[in-house]
This record gives structure tokens, sequence and C-alpha cells, in this order.
């Protein structure tokens, strides 16, 4: 398609913010799904926040309804999505009373005016409608008829017209695309492919992307079209816009690989959890086997079992499911086997919001089973380090013979940003050692250890001498036989924490991004990670003593991270929960952390981080000049 936009003023801009947001059954994630895939071929650097309903379906034209889907896109490195959307697309009266306020002030807001009739607004909890009552006045507002446009462009197809309707998210998407100058051919050979056994379907809908595309050049409602140049600061590299989960289960992949044993994932359907699941089913030609149990129990015994007979035993689930593992990771830490727990967090308690964002399992993770019961806990921090989150999580699995807990959460695991696909040959080889063959001569000690990890042997069942009996009552050391003695369970006790400890060992020293000895240091993990370090490198590059860390591993924590504590001033712990890793550091290190906290089912904005951050240093700059 040519563009001549002879009338229309173009602008060269450094990146862009725009959100759709409509009714579930809108196509919201579909559409920007799309205009994402075609931002990352397209070479820009990029981040995104789906944010969908936890009902299956909602009644059409309610708040509880509605979806939405944000995509930032950039010339530079970006952390985040974004704080405020540049352009918001809102399908109807409810994704307008939900996303408004978040449009910055001045921005382009693009309106469907389709369902803005009495019984809409009284649906979306309107008095007055909003296009005519002035309290828009503060935007750029486009008002536009989408599903006439879009029956109008499809008038010569032989759809009905029910089906017309459905191609009006793609209309909009045509209209979007034009206006940041994103290539069509991309959603085109999607559409394409993924209605390849219904063409009138697949046709109908480019020519309703084509018309959108059309309308937004030649209609004259749009004042500027914006252009945003491909990224250079990225290393040379093969690149793939991947989602946190997706990354997650690669990781796996390659970790399976790399080790040379067969991934074994026992999961129970679980939001935001059930697409690793619904992934590693896709891997079978990798000698990937997904069982998917009837309940959580079954799910992680069966992971157990797997360890046990020498394959790489894996379960995910969520905060819920976490809680319902618990005693069988206790029988995982008591036998001593490698395993991998992934909690996909999400906000409770209960059942909370499924579908909305927290990171409020730490505690659990760290301490929600009976006993003392030591686990090593990595953290993913954004959709990307999912693999070597995933990837790290087996290593240590393996090297030390212990249940690892893997978190992710929502936000991170829907989440997406450029991802540098690694070659095999620069991932590290893990190396796995099974317990030799006997002769019959010497009884097998299945509690011998490593000096170093202190890891006990492995043996596959099967293995002639090596006949031998594990079980959750405690071993006595060496022998592996059941022991009550008082002394015994001591060393077993300090034994285990101390395998754990050592794992600090094995990890990569904590870094300080910012400024390199900050007065104010942003303390964080997980999924704050991308806001964060947006307000931390912004704040010490405009000069203020700001700077953060953000952790991969939160048991054990970095040899260094004390040092790196004791060196700022003010500590501050940025979570979404009531304050969790500051309770944890101030108990361990004696270090006067601040929470800083929100429990919204929303990730932090890099706004709020950078306000908090401005606040503390200038409440110590105060208590400096009282001195």
């Amino acid at each position: 398609m040519t563009e001549t936009r002879t009338q229309t003023q173009f602008e060269e801009v450094d990146q862009i913010v725009v959100r759709f947001a409509g009714d579930s059954g809108d196509g919201m994630q579909l559409t920007g799904d799309q205009l994402t895939r075609t931002t990352a071929l397209m070479g820009n650097d990029l981040a995104t926040f789906p944010d969908f309903p936890a009902e299956i379906r909602a009644p059409a034209g309610t708040l509880p309804g509605v979806s939405a889907f944000q995509l930032r896109f950039s010339n530079f490195d970006i952390h985040t999505p974004g704080d405020a959307p540049d352009v918001l697309v809102a399908m109807n009266p409810a994704a307008l009373k939900v996303h408004v306020s978040s449009l910055r002030r001045d921005g382009t807001l693009i309106v469907d005016t389709t369902s803005f009739g009495p019984v809409d607004l009284k649906k979306a909890k309107y008095d007055k409608n909003p296009l005519e009552d002035g309290s828009l006045d503060g935007y750029r507002v486009i008002k536009l008829e989408l599903q006439r446009l879009t029956r109008e462009a499809l008038a010569s197809t032989t759809l009905d017209t029910r089906s017309k309707d459905r191609c009006k998210n793609i209309y909009a998407l045509g209209i979007v695309s034009w206006l940041f100058h994103r290539d069509l051919k991309p959603t085109i050979q999607f559409l394409r492919g993924k209605f390849a056994s219904k063409p009138e379907i697949a046709e109908a809908n480019v020519k309703a992307l084509e018309a959108g595309h059309l309308f937004a050049e030649v209609s004259g409602l749009f004042q500027a079209a914006y252009r945003v140049a491909p990224a250079t600061f990225m290393k040379p590299g093969t690149y793939r816009n991947v989602m946190g989960n997706q990354a997650l289960c690669l990781g796996l992949v390659a970790a399976a690989k790399k080790s040379g044993l067969r991934l074994v994932l026992g999961s129970y359907p679980i939001t935001p959890a059930s697409d690793i699941l619904h992934q590693l089913a896709t891997y079978k030609h990798h000698g990937i086997l997904t069982f998917q149990a009837e309940d959580e129990i079954a799910a992680i015994g069966a992971a157990i079992g797997a360890s046990y007979g020498g394959l790489l035993g894996v379960t995910s689930t969520s905060g819920p499911g976490l809680a319902l593992k618990s005693e069988a990771i206790g029988l995982a830490v008591m036998t001593e086997l490698p395993l991998v727990v992934i909690d996909v967090q999400r906000a409770g308690p209960s059942t909370g919001m499924p579908t909305k964002t927290e990171q409020a399992d730490l505690l659990q993770a760290m301490f929600g089973r009976n006993g003392e019961c030591p686990v090593p806990i990595v953290v993913a921090r954004t959709p990307a380090d999912s693999f070597g989150a995933a990837f790290d999580a087996v290593r240590i699995a393996l090297r030390y013979m212990t249940p690892v807990i893997l978190l992710s959460d929502g936000y991170i695991a829907n989440g997406s940003e450029p991802w540098c696909v690694p070659t095999a040959s620069s991932l590290p080889e893990i190396a796995v050692k099974f317990a030799a063959a006997g002769d019959g001569t010497a009884r097998f000690r299945p509690y011998e250890r490593d000096p170093v990890t202190l890891a006990r042997v492995w043996a596959r069942p099967g293995t002639p001498g090596c006949t031998h009996r594990i079980g959750g009552i405690e071993k006595e050391d060496g022998s592996g036989n059941i022991s009550y003695d008082a002394q015994n369970h001591q060393h077993m006790v300090d034994l285990r924490a101390e395998k754990v400890a050592r794992i600090a060992n094995d990890i990569a020293d904590a870094e300080v991004i910012g400024h390199p000895s900050p007065d104010v240091l942003f303390l964080c993990w997980g999924g704050t990670t991308g806001a964060i370090t947006a307000a931390a490198l912004r704040l010490s590059k405009a000069g203020h003593s700001i700077g953060a860390v953000c952790l991969r591993w939160v048991n054990p924590f970095p040899k260094n991270l004390e040092a790196i504590l004791r060196a700022s001033k003010r500590v501050i712990v940025p979570e979404l929960n009531l304050g969790q890793l500051a309770m944890l550091i101030r108990s361990r290190f004696l270090v006067d952390a601040q929470p800083f906290t929100k429990v919204q089912g929303q990730p932090f904005t890099s706004h709020e981080v950078e306000e908090a951050g401005l606040a503390a240093l200038a409440a110590l700059r105060g208590q400096e000049v009282s001195r």
C-alpha cells in the first residue's frame, strides 16, 4: 500500500505507548499481540502489559469485563511497558471508564462511539455521556463509528452482520498501524495463516485491516502520524519477542538438554501458570513428558517420582497450588531429590484476583512448610530473564540435590519483550553424576555427600548394588536409615540448612544499577525490576545519589548483599505485597529496610518509584541538615 501522507504532518519520536481496551470478546489481546509482533519485526525495543478480567465472559459492556493490552516501543533501551499511554483505543464506555484516567494529558483518545446509548452508559456506571459533558476536554478525542465503518468496508463480502462486526478490532488495528508507521504484511500473513481453513474470514479481516489503514490516511482526523526508528543499542544476534511463560519453558528445555535428562512436568491447570503446561506439551519431540494430574498434590507427587527415577522432575502452579504442594516439597527436602517448583504468583488470598499480578508468596515459599525445611528460591525478573531463571533453577537443583522454588508472577508471565536467543554452545553444561553400579560387597550409602556442595549421591532405581529406600522420616546421615536419634536430627537439620547456604558460592554477586555508591538504594525482586531499574537509571542520570539492586536469588542472598546494604544510608524495598522482603532483610541483616508497597493487582509505575526515591533523598538530606 502506497503511503502518500501529503496532508498529514510526519513526526519522528523516540517512543510510543499505546493501549487497546474493550470487552473481553473484542479481541484486545489478539490486536495487541499483532501490533507487538509487527513492532518486534521492525526492530524496536518493546515491553507489553496484557491486562484481562478473571471472568471467562463477564456481561458485555460492564466494568468487570474490560480487557486491555498496552504496548510501549522505542528506539532506546526500555524496562517497562510505560506509565501512561500516549494513545488509548476504547471500544466501549466501560473501557473508557476504566482506562481514561491513565491516558496522559493531551494524549490521543480513539473512541468507538457505536455503543454509547443510555443502556450502555448505565452498564459502565456513567450518569452522563462522557463524549458530550466536557470531561474529555484534556485529550485529543477521535470519535469513530467502528461498527459502521467495518460493515461498510466488508459490504461486498458474504459474511453475516455478526461476523463483520467481529472484524472491528482489526479495523482499529489498521488505523493504529497507519498512525505509527507499522507494516501491515506481518498481520496479513498471520490472518491468512490463522484462518487458512476459512479463507472468507481471513480475507474479510485483511480487508478490514487495509480499510482502517486507508481511512486513517485519507480522513484528515489525525493531525500527525509518528514513526519510531529501529533500536540501535541492541547487541548483534538473533532476537524474538518472548513472553515470560514462554521464556521459562525454553529455559527448562535448554537445561534438560544440557543435563542430558528427560524433563517430566507434573502439573494441574491454574491461572496464570497454565501456559507452562500447554507449551511444554508441544515439546514432545525434545523428549519432554507432560502429565496433567487430577490435583496439585498428585502433580508434585508425579514430579518427585520422576526425580526418584533419575529424571528431571518439574511442577508448576500459582499461590494456592503452592500451599497444596507444601507437604510434598517437605518430602523432596527430606529425600534430597532434585525438583523445580514453579510458582507464577497472582493476587490473593484464596482465589483472590487470578488474572492480576502480585508478589505475596515470598514468605510462603520461604517458610510455608512444617519443620525446618529450607528451600532455595530463584526469581524471574523480566519476561526474557525467565529463561535464565529457569536454567539456574535446574542447575542448582541438580548440583545440590534439592528442590528449588522458582518465583514468577502474572506481570512477568504474560508480559513480553525482545530476547536475544542464545546459542546452544554459549550455555554451560550441567553435569549430572549418578551412583555407579556396585559389586555387592559393600552396602550402598545413599546419603554419602559431596564435600563441596553437600549433595547426596543420586542412584537410579535398578542400578546393581544401589538398592535403597527413601521416604519422609528422618534419615541417618550417610546410611539413609530411619533415625530418631536426637543428635542425628540436629545434625541433619543443620546440614540441610548449610547445603542451601552454600549455594551462595554458586550464584553471581548482586550488582548496583544507577549510582555506584548510592545514598538511597532500592532493593527489589521479581516483576518490580523493570520499574525500579528505569527509575534508578533516570534519577542517577539526573545527578541524584540513587541506585538499585534487583535480586535473582532470595534464598540464599548473594554474598555481597549485606555490604551493599550497609554502604547505603537509606534502603527502600518496593514490593507488590505488604513488605515481605523488607521483613526478611531486616531480620537477616539488621538493616532498617523501609517497605514501599502496593497491593492493587497492578505493577508499579516508574513514576511512583521515582517519587518515593526523591522523597527518601529529601528526608535524608533534611536529617543531615538538622544534625
